[in-house]
């Protein structure tokens, strides 16, 4: 038979199964449903997001005491939005070309020592978190330290090691409007000029690498030998066409650019670079934004709740905004707070040091533990117990100097 009369029969054959399958969708898509496929998927995805669900839950149970009208619209910053989606969108594609994990490699070959190499990967993630956020800085870095502790044989520091990163994401990124998700949020929302913001952070952010150094310190001098590796390389061209997209996005962030120029030049141009970029975007964040916009509005709106936490934050802001992140997350806390108080700087730190403290204080939190679990199933236990010393030690401290001392 003729190449191209099989080239034709082939076409033909794949075509009928094509127009088969979009025939029988629905019929597939009932199957899920029936033998519970479908429930168990949207189960899955709940469980693997407990602040998004948590915030969805809130959202709904607000709407039964204030049914949705005109002034839900006013709820949304669509420019925090814009500024969180852009810097993980671009931040996801650096990723994909393993940007970062050449970067922190090449720091950690300068170090030859368990304590030296530990220390450059905490510092490593500690900065990440400045200008990448906490949660990328941790997916991106995490798996470092465990390859670095798991090839040379040191598997023992990877409960401290993961714990003293998942630290330094948390108290790094509060230097930048960026380096936190309730950064971007309120350094948007109270228009607060970067360099108070960077004023008023300035002093627990010494603090905090202050602790995180000493705590370093303590690991003995052994010496650390790591495997061959070969390193992952990306064309020079689309690297500089993600760092300028990069560069893009923070000036969005530092107000240089209108927000909606992001919004349109990014997605364009990953949709062309690399899809896998926008699809691993963290959406799930960004629903528990919107949750929490719709939650904290409305909670804004009922008069006894209203009163009560202006009371409250009138009295002590510091301390109920540290001690609300205990309980509902740093970021739904300020965005719930900040309907209620003028006074952004102690709300700011309180949100940034109260990410330290329980295991739902941050989200980052939640991403470490995931990956910790991941890799040594059966020490759970210790690395809750080891989480809980040194996280409450952080905050007791933090919340102390900046109580009595600022």
């Amino acid at each position: 038979m003729p190449t191209n009369m099989r080239r034709r029969e082939y076409l033909r054959e794949n075509f009928a199964q094509v127009k088969l399958y979009l025939r029988r969708r629905p019929a597939y898509a009932w199957e899920a449903i029936k033998d519970g496929r479908a429930l168990k998927s949207v189960v899955r995805f709940f469980r693997s997001h407990a602040v998004l669900t948590i915030a969805f839950i809130a959202a709904v149970l607000t709407m039964l005491i204030v049914p949705p009208d005109n002034s839900y619209a006013g709820y949304f910053d669509v420019k925090t939005l814009t500024c969180l989606f852009s810097v993980l969108a671009v931040v996801r594609a650096l990723t994909n070309v393993n940007f970062f994990y050449m970067i922190a490699r090449r720091l950690v070959a300068l170090f030859k020592n368990e304590r030296m190499c530990i220390l450059a990967l905490v510092v490593i993630t500690f900065i990440g978190s400045m200008f990448i956020a906490n949660d990328m800085a941790l997916i991106t870095f995490l798996p470092l330290g465990y390859f670095v502790l798991h090839t040379s044989g040191k598997e023992k520091h990877m409960a401290f090691t993961f714990i003293m990163q998942n630290i330094a994401a948390n108290l790094g990124g509060m230097l930048t409007p960026f380096g936190n998700p309730q950064n971007l949020y309120l350094y948007t929302k109270y228009s607060i000029p970067t360099g108070e913001f960077m004023q008023i952070l300035f002093p627990p952010f010494i603090v905090a690498v202050s602790l995180i150094v000493i705590c370093c310190l303590f690991i003995k001098k052994e010496p650390l030998s790591m495997g061959d590796e070969v390193e992952a390389k990306c064309p020079k061209w689309r690297l500089s066409v993600y760092l300028a997209l990069f560069a893009l996005s923070i000036l969005i962030v530092f107000r240089g650019i209108p927000y909606w120029i992001g919004l349109i030049v990014i997605p364009i141009a990953l949709l062309v670079l690399d899809r896998n970029a926008l699809k691993t975007v963290d959406y799930p964040l960004l629903l528990t934004f919107v949750c929490f916009f719709v939650f904290s509005g409305n909670m804004a709106r009922i008069e006894p709740v209203r009163n009560l936490f202006a009371g409250l934050l009138e009295k002590n802001t510091l301390l109920v905004g540290a001690l609300s992140c205990q309980v509902i997350s740093n970021v739904p806390s300020a965005i719930l707070l900040s309907q209620f108080t003028q006074n952004y700087p102690d709300l700011l730190i309180a949100v940034n040091i109260g990410g330290t403290g329980t295991l739902i204080a941050s989200l980052a939190s939640l991403i470490t533990f995931g990956e910790f679990s991941h890799h040594f199933p059966e020490r759970k236990k210790e690395y809750l117990i080891k989480f809980s010393a040194y996280n409450f030690s952080f905050l007791a401290i933090l919340l102390l100097f900046c109580e009595f001392v600022i």
